[in-house]
């Protein structure tokens, strides 16, 4: 919004200073600042009102320190987040962009499925919350609007230089270039770090492409929308998990939509994706103003509606910015956190039939809860699972350079 105003007085007005709305970089931190201010100055305000609602969590026993004492904490807190996210969206960025459209549904998509699922378990009284199937009936519809966007929509398109690249002071030109649609995406550490798609998949035919990318779109919002749902077990893991994988996100947005440095590091160039930045940012700020509230000791839960939009968002704009493959790497707190469940329930499937009695590798799952079982304190769990975080997000980021 501000975008359109400030361009609109500097066009017509020459209003003075309205030009630095123009930058990626201004606006992405004049975001931040707005999700950050939001997040923490109406955050204890929400607080006070689900309070006042008695809308607090219900602790299942599982014999972990200090359970108990969590009983009757707030939750549904996500839609602080959602809303420290949208506001500033709206206000900074471009909302013609195709990129920043489809982050905005994809929020809000995700925050309705999770709000619902907190909705039953506060209000029905049921633990279970929305069955599975529905909240996987949810995240197909997304994936599909989001898929079949990004392969069918003419502004999703990559840049390719026919003539050496030129540089000048002014930045980078060329007189003859070509945006194109393409299923080009990026595998790390390898030297040709490209692979199509439609090249895998065109054994199957070229007209049934589209089917075997949206499925891949599916699966990669499933999968890291629930590993954020199931990361949401102790104060502050997630939001603080989720501010880290963002930042990660936010710098390969920008070196994406930046012609300079996407010449310098040799990656592809998405015309448009820079306008990302400025959701990201919303994103990150959001999730560091929550852990105002967030962390330990909690005084509210994101619940469902959080955890389930954060996932949501970290997997469309991976897919977005053609880095979908550098998940694993990037949310390995989630893809462990998810491993971990896997695991345990297999395992313990496997020697209930075999032995007659079910036995556990873990402890407990999801894999924090292992920890806890063990005698640490959450707050030293959260700590050392983002300085793990932390070394994922710098190991992506080399993949810019090592290859």
């Amino acid at each position: 919004m501000f975008y359109y105003l400030f361009n609109y007085l500097e066009r017509e007005f020459d209003f003075f200073g309205a030009g630095v709305f123009r930058y990626i970089s201004f606006r992405a931190g004049m975001a931040m600042i707005c999700s950050l201010f939001i997040a923490m100055f109406f955050g204890p305000k929400m607080i006070n009102f689900l309070r006042r609602q008695q809308i607090g969590e219900t602790i299942r026993d599982l014999g972990l320190h200090g359970q108990m004492e969590k009983k009757g904490t707030p939750t549904m807190g996500g839609v602080i987040i959602i809303a420290a996210i949208m506001i500033p969206a709206l206000l900074f960025a471009k909302v013609d962009n195709v990129y920043v459209i489809l982050l905005l549904i994809s929020t809000v998509w995700m925050g309705l499925i999770g709000f619902l699922d907190d909705y039953i378990k506060v209000f029905k009284k049921n633990k279970e919350g929305l069955q599975g199937k529905f909240k996987i009936i949810g995240q197909i519809g997304l994936g599909l609007i989001v898929g079949l966007t990004l392969f069918f929509n003419d502004n999703v398109v990559v840049r390719t230089y026919l003539n050496p690249a030129i540089r000048n002071s002014d930045g980078l030109i060329s007189s003859k270039f070509v945006d194109h649609k393409s299923m080009v995406t990026t595998i790390p550490f390898l030297k040709n770090n490209e692979l199509d798609y439609s090249q895998l998949f065109d054994i199957f035919g070229e007209q049934f492409i589209w089917v075997f990318y949206v499925l891949l779109v599916i699966f990669i919002i499933t999968a890291v929308s629930n590993g954020a749902n199931i990361t949401d077990g102790i104060d502050g893991l997630a939001a603080g998990s989720s501010a880290i994988i963002g930042v990660a996100l936010a710098v390969f947005a920008y070196v994406s939509g930046n012609a300079i440095f996407a010449d310098y590091l040799n990656i592809m160039y998405i015309p448009n994706s820079g306008e990302m930045v400025i959701f990201v940012a919303a994103f990150v700020g959001a999730c560091i103003g929550f852990l105002w509230v967030n962390s330990y000791p909690a005084q509210v839960f994101m619940g469902d509606t959080g955890s389930l939009t954060l996932g949501g968002i970290i997997g469309v704009l991976a897919i977005a910015i053609r880095k979908e493959l550098l998940i694993p790497v990037l949310c390995g707190i989630f893809l462990v956190e998810n491993l971990s469940v896997l695991i345990q329930v297999s395992y313990f499937k496997y020697t209930k039939r075999k032995y007659g009695e079910g036995r556990r590798i873990f402890l407990m799952s999801p894999l924090h809860h292992h920890y806890q079982k063990k005698g640490m304190h959450e707050a030293k769990i959260v700590t050392r699972f983002w300085i793990v975080g932390i070394l994922l997000a710098i190991l992506t980021l080399a993949t810019l350079k090592l290859r």
